[in-house]
């Protein structure tokens, strides 16, 4: 019985031993055939059988972490906590110190030290390719816990006892983070080994930190690396992250092609993006593009670029290009001497450019749909005076947020109102005085309170639940339209706009009233 006071302390343990009848008289019948001499020893025997009774209380169980709360050790266990965590971080390293359980006060804690550690290691992996192999301890059971994939291998009933077993598709980084995660409950990712790391945790079924590798790469999503992700989401059958990954390449198409990871996707990822009918991007941009990527493709497969070498690795795809909807300048000084088009399909084309009688061609001739850009109208009228709105180089600035990821393409501008009057304007957007995105542009005013939009050069990506600041600075015709009766949140289709004010404005414009009444975006 477990007496225990209220604040926990004065302890006392009292056991009852409840010797059953029948086990006693069975026991006196064969030690009395065993004469006199053992019936001295027979009251020392202890009873074959008997039970505990345990008194249960009202109260909750505590955990250890509940009864042992973390405190800053002394400065002599802080060392030796570290120096156990540096140990972890190298291979083949023991445990020396005795009692080092009495360290870390919760399972979680212990279980953490057993991480990367040769201390009672029961199999061990020789992990990544030839050449580049490390050999990594580990431990049967709490591998088998953590993944129901070690579990098969180590306890199934095809399970093999090997000392060592090979890994030869994952890199031991990857392999490392998903030991990390098993071991500590710690997610530790990088943007150089997430990738790997999600296909390890694909490959040995933990759902937990595939997701969070998913959601790192969404985070981290770009035009820089959204066709490379595309082509890996494919592979790994993540539907989210594809639709994230379409997203961006469609309103960033012509960055997410010229970028060097392009080139790195596979032909099915490629056939895919030449089919896509939402690209916003000029055709010329896309054409070279693919012959970028041919190139590439070429070297993957150890053959000289040449053009025919070219339109080999492209093969059907080069047909999806959709040559004949391209800028007559554009296919004359550009794909019509890139060599990499036959004579006839040259001829056949600029004819279908001029000619009342269009030939057949293989190739699309039907212009892509691209994007339609919405527009967030912030302002509930607009009005102008004879001393307002001027300019004279100071800078219209408003800061805003989103709710969901979208990509602004522009500004809408107000223009003059004393008639027809051209401004130059240089729009700026900027995250915590970063600028990213600007551009110098004019456009015509034609007297009218229309809004008149200024384009950025690509769209820029917006995240969600962060502000942003939006300016202009315009020169001009001094007096045109200003925006009034302002609100501070615009609901545009599924997306939710916030304004708020911001103190780069040096010209007026404000939540309620001034320039910047719309931002033209991609959702």
């Amino acid at each position: 019985i477990l007496m225990v006071d209220e604040k926990g302390k004065n302890m006392k343990c009292l056991t009852f031993f409840l010797m059953l009848p029948e086990t006693v008289k069975n026991r006196s019948k064969k030690s009395s055939k065993k004469g006199n001499s053992s019936s001295s020893s027979n009251s020392k025997l202890p009873p074959v059988c008997y039970e505990i009774i345990t008194l249960k209380t009202k109260k909750k169980k505590k955990m250890a972490a509940d009864i042992f709360p973390r405190k800053k050790p002394a400065s002599t266990n802080t060392t030796a906590v570290q120096q156990y965590h540096q140990q972890n971080l190298n291979n083949n390293n023991t445990i020396p110190a005795p009692n080092w359980q009495g360290l870390y006060p919760t399972i979680r804690e212990r279980n953490a030290v057993m991480f990367n550690n040769d201390l009672m290691a029961d199999v061990h992996f020789v992990v990544g390719p030839p050449g580049g192999t490390q050999r990594l301890p580990g431990h049967k059971y709490v591998l088998a816990v953590g993944s129901s994939v070690f579990h098969a291998m180590f306890y199934g009933e095809l399970a093999e006892d090997k000392d060592e077993i090979r890994i030869p598709d994952v890199e031991p980084a990857a392999f490392l983070a998903m030991l990390k995660y098993i071991y500590c409950d710690e997610i530790d990712l990088a943007a150089d080994t997430v990738l790997a790391t999600l296909y390890a945790a694909k490959k040995y079924i933990v759902p937990h930190l595939a997701r969070a590798c998913v959601n790192f790469l969404e985070t981290s999503l770009s035009a820089k690396n959204a066709c490379v992700l595309l082509s890996q989401s494919c592979l790994f059958e993540e539907p989210d992250l594809t639709q994230r990954c379409w997203e961006v390449i469609d309103a960033q198409a012509e960055l997410a092609l010229k970028s060097e990871g392009f080139c790195d996707i596979d032909f099915q990822t490629l056939e895919s993006i030449l089919r896509r009918e939402t690209l916003n991007a000029k055709e010329i941009v896309v054409f070279e593009a693919a012959l970028s990527w041919a190139d590439v493709e070429c070297q993957r497969q150890e053959l000289t670029a040449t053009i025919e070498n070219k339109r080999k690795v492209l093969g059907k795809a080069l047909y999806l290009i959709r040559i004949p909807t391209m800028a007559l300048d554009d296919f004359a000084n550009g794909a019509a001497q890139s060599g990499i088009l036959t004579l006839n399909e040259t001829n056949d084309i600029f004819l279908w450019y001029t000619a009342a009688k269009k030939p057949e061609l293989q190739f699309v001739s039907k212009p892509r749909k691209g994007l339609v850009p919405q527009r967030c109208h912030r302002f509930q009228s607009c009005a102008y005076r004879s001393n307002q709105w001027r300019y004279r180089g100071r800078c219209d600035s408003i800061q805003f947020a989103v709710d969901k990821r979208v990509f602004i393409a522009g500004f809408g501008l107000y223009g003059s109102s004393c008639g027809s009057a051209e401004y130059s304007a240089k729009i700026e957007l900027k995250r915590q005085g970063v600028i990213l995105g600007q551009n110098l542009s004019k456009y015509f005013s034609d007297g009218s309170s229309n809004t008149f939009p200024v384009w950025f050069e690509y769209p820029v990506q917006i995240e969600p639940d962060t502000f942003y600041t939006a300016s202009v600075i315009l020169d001009g015709n001094e007096l045109s339209y200003f925006g009034q009766e302002g609100m501070t949140e615009v609901q545009c289709g599924k997306v939710t706009v916030q304004f708020q004010c911001s103190s780069d404005s040096t010209n007026g414009t404000g939540v309620q009233g001034g320039q910047i009444p719309e931002l033209i975006f991609y959702a």
